[in-house]
């Protein structure tokens, strides 16, 4: 019976770290950061996607992947925030994965992502808007 138990605890341990590997940012809390310029936003939806419309600021990680590290820049503590089409999409990780790899330790993801910040009435920019 204990076998059992402690199998049971390390698989739902397991489940629950991996479920979890980036905490979840609000869209408000998002939104705060964005005004207090305390972050930096990844949009991972691709390129096409990013050039109709984005979280204002946010950088296009499928178009930038090969210098992601050095627009992300030097402050390895700075909150990045990375973000892909809504609660179901997963792309998001490969933004989050690369900013931990650039050294980055303060990671969350915005599992709302464009669908939900539109949603929320939040405002985007185009990609020729912040130019």
């Amino acid at each position: 019976m204990k076998k059992l138990l402690a199998t049971l605890a390390c698989a739902l341990f397991a489940t629950a770290a991996f479920a979890g590997e980036y905490p979840d940012i609000s869209i408000s809390e998002l939104e705060e950061a964005i005004q207090k310029k305390e972050v930096i936003v990844l949009d991972v939806n691709g390129t096409s996607s990013y050039e109709k419309g984005h979280i204002p600021g946010a950088i296009d990680f499928r178009g930038n992947k090969k210098e992601i590290a050095s627009l992300l820049g030097e402050d390895k503590d700075k909150l990045v925030v990375a973000y892909c089409g809504g609660p179901s999409c997963s792309a998001y990780k490969a933004g989050a994965k690369a900013a931990e790899e650039a050294g980055f330790t303060n990671i969350k993801h915005l599992s709302a992502g464009i669908s939900g910040w539109l949603q929320a009435s939040k405002p985007t920019e185009k990609a020729d808007d912040n130019s």
